[in-house]
């Protein structure tokens, strides 16, 4: 069993909290993967699932020991609105993989998922000193693979027609982040958050930071 440092029972980003499922978060699953909609960008069968399907889905890799899965709620409002989590955990290699279900229509396009993602993966490698992240994705679902570049991720590979949808064959990209990309890029934001505070400063600011520069 993974070490209870593995499972944070909440993590608190700009848009969204994560945090772990609770039993009755069930209802929200069974209505999010019986979404046509939903199962058409998660599910490799084409078609929602069935509820013992889902039920058991959910008790293996929502709230099971084992399964580092977080529920993904609006900041503020706490209503919830999706699942995050890793999957085949490896500890040797420093790797996982992701996955993310933004279940309600209405919060697409929104920013949280990018939010969430954001949050898994600096916990992946800030907390979890892990190296890789990978993930797949169909190359239809182009909402979704955006949201990963913007956090990091870059296409690794694919495997060419490897699902029928809309009665047309799609690839299904691989992606994935390494613990020093995601290092030199917070570096970056954090240089660029730097100089924008500087160019904001006022006229005393800007004689302070001379004063200081010259001793």
């Amino acid at each position: 069993m993974l070490h209870k440092r593995w499972f944070p029972e909440r993590i608190d980003g700009d848009l969204v909290t994560l945090r772990r499922h609770a039993r009755e978060n069930l209802a929200e699953f069974l209505r999010w993967y019986q979404d046509p909609e939903v199962a058409r960008l998660t599910r490799y069968q084409d078609g929602p699932m069935r509820p013992e399907e889902i039920e058991r889905f959910f008790l293996m890799r929502a709230v099971g020991p084992e399964t580092l899965a977080m529920g993904i709620h609006i900041k503020g409002s706490d209503r919830l609105i999706g699942s995050c989590a890793f999957s085949q955990l490896d500890g040797d290699n420093g790797s996982a993989l992701f996955h993310i279900t933004i279940g309600e229509h209405d919060a697409w396009g929104k920013g949280y998922g990018s939010d969430a993602t954001r949050l898994m993966v600096d916990h992946a490698f800030g907390s979890l000193g892990l190296h890789r992240v990978a993930l797949a994705v169909f190359a239809f679902n182009e909402r979704a693979i955006r949201a990963y570049q913007r956090v990091g991720f870059v296409v690794e590979g694919r495997s060419r027609e490897a699902i029928l949808r809309d009665g047309k064959w799609w690839d299904e990209l691989h992606m994935s982040i390494l613990e020093p990309e995601w290092r030199t890029a917070r570096w970056q934001a954090k240089a660029t958050a730097d100089g924008r505070a500087l160019g904001s400063a006022g006229p005393n600011d800007d004689a302070a930071a001379g004063h200081l520069k010259g001793g």
